[in-house]
C-alpha cells in the first residue's frame, strides 16, 4: 500500500486510518495493571533496563481507574479536538496477553464494548507470554474484531539484547510472529535506536531482518534514558555517547529508505515522561524532530523503499 506524497515520503498512520475508515481514528491507551514475565522471574528480573516504572505505559490511563472510565475519561479529552473520531482501545503498560486465558477473555471482551465507535483492539505485549491457546482465542476474537499484537523487537543484536536485559531471543519473537499471521492477527513491531554500543549499521540491520517478517506497522523509537531505571542510574553514574537529533534523523532516513514501502509507520519519535526524562533531552520536542525526519527526506527526494 502506497499511501505516500511529497510531504509524507512514508506510509503514515494517520493516512492509512483515513484510507481504511474514512476519517479520524484515536487510540486510548489504556492500563489493566499487568505484570511483566521479565519482572517477576519467569523470564527475567528487573524488566528492560531502559523500561519506566510504569511498564512503558506513562501515557495510559489511571491504573487505580476501573478500565471503562480510564477509557471515558481520555475520550471525553480527544472529542474536544476530534469530536467524529473512531477508536481503538490499546492496552499498553507491561505485558498484556500474560495472565491466565479465562481472565484475558474478561478484560478483552469486556473493553471492545466500551463505545459503539471503537473499530480494533490494540494489544501491547512480549512474544514469551503468547502461548498457542491464547493465540487461538486471538484468532477468534479476531473474527469478531480487527486485533492488532504489538510486540518489542527492539533490536535483532544478541549483544544488545543481553545488556537491555530483554530475556527473550529473535527466534521467539520470529516464531510468535509467523503464528500471529497464521491467524490473519496483524502485527506492529517495536524498535529503539540509540541502545548502548550500536552502531548506525547494526540498526540497519534490523531494519533488513523485519524486511524478511509479515508485518503490518512498525514503531520506530529513539532511546530514552529514565530516571528510577538500571539504565538511568548506569548513564549517571558512568554516561556514554548518545545519539544526537542530527545522528538519529540521518539513522531514521535510512532506515525508511530500505524498509518494505508496504509497512505502515506508526511513530517515529518517543514519547517519554518530562520530569522523568534524563537523556537525549531533544526529545522532548517531538514536532521538531518529525520536522527534521521529512526535511531530510525531501532534501534527498527520498520515499520509503526507495533502496530495495
Amino acid at each position: 500500500m502506497n499511501l505516500m506524497n511529497k510531504n509524507k515520503r512514508y506510509n503514515t498512520l494517520n493516512s492509512y486510518y483515513k484510507f481504511k475508515y474514512g476519517k479520524k481514528v484515536a487510540k486510548i491507551s489504556l492500563n489493566a495493571s499487568f505484570t511483566c514475565p521479565n519482572k517477576d522471574g519467569k523470564s527475567g528480573y528487573g524488566g528492560c533496563t531502559y523500561c519506566s516504572k510504569l511498564g512503558s505505559g506513562d501515557f495510559a490511563g489511571d491504573k487505580h481507574k476501573p478500565l471503562k472510565e480510564q477509557f471515558n475519561d481520555i475520550k471525553e479529552i480527544i472529542e474536544k479536538k476530534w469530536p467524529d473520531s473512531l477508536y481503538i482501545p490499546y492496552l499498553q503498560a507491561n505485558s498484556n496477553t500474560y495472565d491466565n486465558l479465562n481472565n484475558l477473555k474478561k478484560i478483552y471482551e469486556e473493553v471492545i464494548t466500551f463505545d459503539p465507535n471503537i473499530v480494533m483492539l490494540s494489544i501491547a505485549t512480549r512474544p514469551d507470554c503468547l502461548e498457542d491457546e491464547k493465540i487461538e482465542y486471538l484468532s477468534r476474537l479476531n473474527k469478531k474484531i480487527p486485533v492488532q499484537i504489538e510486540l518489542g523487537l527492539q533490536t535483532i543484536h544478541e549483544s544488545t539484547s543481553l545488556l537491555i536485559n530483554r530475556c527473550h531471543s529473535l527466534e521467539c519473537l520470529t516464531n510468535v510472529v509467523k503464528k500471529l499471521r497464521a491467524n490473519n492477527i496483524e502485527v506492529v513491531l517495536h524498535i529503539i535506536n540509540g541502545l548502548p554500543y550500536e552502531t548506525k549499521e547494526m540498526m540497519l540491520e534490523t531494519i533488513r531482518y523485519i524486511n524478511t517478517l509479515d508485518i503490518q506497522g512498525l514503531k520506530i523509537h529513539s532511546l530514552l534514558i529514565l530516571k528510577d531505571t538500571k539504565m538511568g542510574n548506569d548513564y549517571l553514574l558512568k554516561p556514554w555517547d548518545i545519539l544526537t537529533l542530527e545522528q538519529y534523523t540521518d539513522i531514521v532516513v535510512d532506515q525508511l529508505r530500505i524498509l518494505n514501502p508496504n509497512i505502515i509507520i506508526h511513530r517515529l519519535a518517543a514519547d517519554g515522561p518530562t520530569n522523568d526524562l534524563i537523556a537525549p533531552l531533544w526529545t522532548q520536542k517531538k514536532l521538531v524532530v518529525m520536522n527534521e525526519i521529512d526535511k531530510k527526506m525531501r532534501q534527498l527526494d527520498a520515499y520509503q523503499g526507495d533502496l530495495i
